[in-house]
């Protein structure tokens, strides 16, 4: 089956449209409907992998650095 190619470019720009009028706080609230959907999929051990990578990530970019609360 051929899909109309008019109908297919007309969606993008419908899309990017939309994506470029929506506010950041409308966009914020889109964004955290895609992270529940997602988290609400993921097993309790993949989401601690998920959480232990981007520790690893921040300790790689940043360092370790000593923050309020902890022991010396």
């Amino acid at each position: 089956m051929n899909k109309n190619k008019a109908a297919q470019a007309l969606g993008k720009l419908g899309g990017t449209a939309r994506a470029n009028a929506l506010s950041a706080a409308e966009l914020s609230k889109i964004g955290k409907q895609g992270g529940k959907a997602r988290a609400a999929k993921l097993t309790a051990a993949q989401r601690s992998e998920i959480a232990r990578k981007a520790v690893q990530a921040r300790i790689a970019k940043h360092g370790q650095q000593k923050r309020k609360g902890d022991k010396a």
